[in-house]
């Protein structure tokens, strides 16, 4: 016959005296508090008050001389989150010592303990289990061990232990060491440690750090293994990680590059606070490489070992909500260094498109087509209207040999106004002032203020139209403080220019929903979205401005386009609804009035008033497939001046293709000067060199755990492979190898990856 005794409003406070009940409880929940307290299971501590503990045996006992509470015979003990599983369970209430023999399994949040013998202390929430297994289930990760002490709230000690991330009785690989300390949901160290595959060793590491995943703990990280046969031969890293303190934490790079020599690198990163944070990197290598190149027109014949280097600083501070401190500061030591190490290196590793991990902001890709890198050191204050900027940036152009004709900012200070009601009338006014100095060793520098006011009046005809009209002044001083020939020369050392702008733009939109009754598509709004924008910049005299003084064209254009747009509502399961727009068909084209009144200057045939129509078309009809253009057609030649094409299809297994072709002749484009966003701000224009270039990447599903890769870009213009890539990645369930070979027109790899679920990857891209 079984004891079921139901437990409500337990506390576990010394008590005197203790009832059976109250007593029997404690056992129930010791489990929980001991071994998987508030960190191990990412849920708050347990309050029996908030459910019943439920505790079930073949007899329950009190012995009142020793103290001790005994429940024996296939005890079974429910609580909140979880239950526990024994042959017995004893508590002796002097020493606060418990006792759980047999088989004894706990479960809570998915989490599994199991041993034949465990031993705890209710008040230390410390204990040892004998003969141990742990499942974590967020890490998925199997520990066992000859013993399984607890010796703090969420860290753990293992003798003789063992761990893995793979399912079933005989793992395909498993760590074994002497021992391993390890903190929930943070990292493990494993000494003495060995990789096995199945019961075959792989290698050894006399003291080992893996992620269990965000505490720190020091130790060796999984090593990077490739070879280079032309650029870097063999090529090895091995990186320590070092938690310095609670708040400060490094990483040492070694790595050794059988052609190049030995290349030392730390990363150092700290946290003060949330508002205060950064990261500095650095390295050096006394290259040994023969290498004799030429690249854009500049040349090297390296026949001696060279000193080279770089460094990166990213620092943040946060001073109030209104106002922060941005610093990123990138310098290598010459031209050459990102074409040399562009298959890896720091920056490509912690390259991030989205700034949402504060130690990952490397905001470019540091391969071999990065033609130029910025420092910038920013302080910004904002208001509810006005914002102030001063910015110091600096400027490594890698297209050149020197870098002492490069135009630098140091400093700019810019205060906008963002567009705001002049008092109780419809008009809006915003404002764009701004202070630079631009500075070089070889050229023209100096002073440069600008100040544009704009007006502007929003007007709406119910939802039919709006129209808004605008009006403002272009101010431009500057102040040349470099020394140059006054008598010969063409430019002032001081002078300025005021130029008026004005402009208006009308845009309306049409629409018509059609209703579907689809079992995937619900409804379907088409929407035809006309708008015209005319902008007129007045003329300025400007040919004594020196080159840092953007030049500025007089302007009389009328931009219009024409965008068609359907969007697709969508019945989810659950009976919720999503939106997707999976067809959107732009045309633009801008006409100069100034162009086509140009008189006798510009012969007939000769006058271009329309420019090239811009054609932007993207469509995504279901997740698995999308396609995106975007063309120049140019209506004088009738020549297609720019033709890009972007196809990715896939589908559930996860086969993709992506296709992608580039058609560029030499096309003129006009964008926006830097640091200005007020309306009618003059553009400035740049010409894209002439291209032809296809770029495919396949991935085809061959078996449940084997896919083929191939990467294949081709420049068609130079006849020139850029990179041709491939591959085989074969997975199971707790690990992948994925072998490559990659040829680009100066080098050619070979890269073996191996990935360990939840322990990261040997080798590297």
């Amino acid at each position: 016959m079984r004891t079921t005794l139901y437990i409500y409003n337990v506390t576990f406070a010394k008590l005197l005296p203790m009832s059976l009940r109250e007593s029997l409880a404690i056992i129930g929940v010791i489990f929980l508090l001991c071994f998987f307290p508030v960190h191990s299971f990412g849920a708050a501590k347990v309050d029996p008050s908030k459910g019943p503990v439920t505790i079930e045996a073949h007899s329950i006992s009190y012995d009142k001389g020793k103290d001790t509470y005994d429940a024996k015979g296939d005890v079974l003990i429910v609580f909140s989150g979880g239950l526990l599983l024994a042959e017995s369970a004893t508590l002796n209430r002097t020493s606060n010592e418990a006792l759980a023999e047999g088989y004894v399994m706990l479960i809570s949040n998915n989490d599994i303990l199991e041993g034949d013998k465990v031993t705890f202390n209710i008040e230390t929430e410390t204990g040892i289990a004998y003969e141990g297994k742990m499942f974590l289930a967020k890490n998925h990760f199997y520990l066992s061990g000859s013993t399984i002490e607890k010796t703090g709230e969420a860290t753990y000690r293992i003798n003789d232990a063992t761990a893995t991330t793979c399912d079933g009785i005989s793992p395909d690989w498993r760590l074994t060491g002497s021992e391993l300390n390890v903190t929930i949901d943070g990292y493990g160290t494993l000494k003495n440690s060995k990789l096995l595959a199945k019961d075959i060793p792989i290698f050894y590491i006399p003291y080992f750090l893996f992620p269990a995943k965000t505490t720190r703990q020091s130790g060796l990280l999984l090593p990077h293994l490739s070879y280079s046969r032309d650029k870097l031969g063999a090529d090895v890293e091995i990186p320590f990680y070092w938690a310095i303190s609670e708040n400060t934490d490094a990483t040492f790079y070694q790595r050794y590059m059988s052609k190049r020599g030995f290349k030392e690198g730390v990363e150092f990163r700290y946290f003060i606070n949330n508002n205060s944070f950064g990261t500095f990197y650095g390295d050096f290598m006394n290259d040994t490489g023969r290498v004799v190149d030429t690249q854009g027109g500049i040349s090297r014949n390296w026949q001696s070992d060279h000193k080279r280097w770089s460094y990166y600083l990213h620092h943040e501070t946060t001073f109030s909500p209104s106002l922060f401190l941005r610093a990123d500061i990138r310098k290598v030591s010459d031209n050459w260094y990102f074409k040399d190490f562009s298959s890896h290196n720091y920056y490509l590793e912690n390259y991030s498109k989205k700034e949402t991990n504060r130690f990952k902001k490397i905001s470019f890709v540091g391969d071999e087509a990065l033609g130029s890198l910025d420092s910038t050191v920013r302080l910004v204050k904002n208001w509810q209207l006005y914002s102030l900027t001063a910015l110091v940036r600096y400027t490594d152009d890698f297209s050149t040999a020197s870098n002492d004709a490069t135009l630098q900012k140091y400093p700019e200070i810019s205060f906008k106004g963002i567009k705001q009601p002049i008092w109780s009338t419809p008009l809006y006014f915003e404002f764009d002032a701004a202070y630079d100095y631009y500075y070089r060793s070889e050229g023209a520098k100096g002073h440069l203020y600008d100040l544009q006011p704009v007006f502007s009046l929003p007007l709406r005809w119910n939802d039919y139209l709006q129209v808004t009209p605008q009006a403002g002044v272009k101010s431009t001083f500057w102040n040349r403080d470099d020394s140059f020939d006054t008598v010969n020369a063409v430019y002032s050392k001081n002078g300025d220019r005021q130029m008026y702008t004005a402009g208006a733009t009308a845009k309306t939109e049409i629409h018509r929903i059609f209703d579907i009754g689809g079992e995937v598509i619900d409804k379907i709004r088409h929407g035809i979205t006309p708008e015209v924008t005319y902008t007129y910049v007045s003329h300025a005299y400007q040919d004594d401005a020196p080159d840092f003084v953007t030049h500025i064209p007089e302007q009389s254009t009328l931009t219009y386009s024409l965008t068609n747009a359907l969007l697709a509502r969508l019945n989810e399961k659950g009976g919720g609804k999503s939106y997707r727009e999976f067809l959107r068909f732009k045309l633009s084209q801008t006409y100069d009035f100034k162009e086509a009144k140009s008189g006798d200057t510009i012969p007939p045939a000769d006058k271009k008033p329309f420019s090239d129509i811009d054609i932007e078309l993207d469509v995504k009809p279901f997740q698995y497939l999308s396609f995106l253009a975007r063309n120049k057609y140019d209506v004088d030649s009738g020549e297609w001046k720019k033709s890009s094409y972007d196809l990715h299809i896939s589908d559930w297994r996860g086969d993709s293709v992506t296709l992608g072709y580039r058609n560029i002749k030499s096309v003129t484009n006009e964008i926006m000067p830097s640091g200005s966003s007020a309306p009618f701000a003059p553009y400035n224009q740049y010409t894209q060199v002439p291209l032809e270039e296809i770029n495919l990447s396949l991935k085809a599903v061959l078996t449940k755990n084997l896919s083929l890769i191939h990467v294949y870009r081709i420049n068609e213009l130079d006849n020139q492979t850029i990179e041709k890539t491939y591959g085989l990645i074969y997975s199971k369930q707790c690990w992948t190898v994925d072998v490559r070979y990659t040829e680009t027109h100066d080098d050619k790899r070979y890269i073996v990856a191996l990935t360990l679920y939840g322990l990261g990857k040997v080798g590297g891209k």
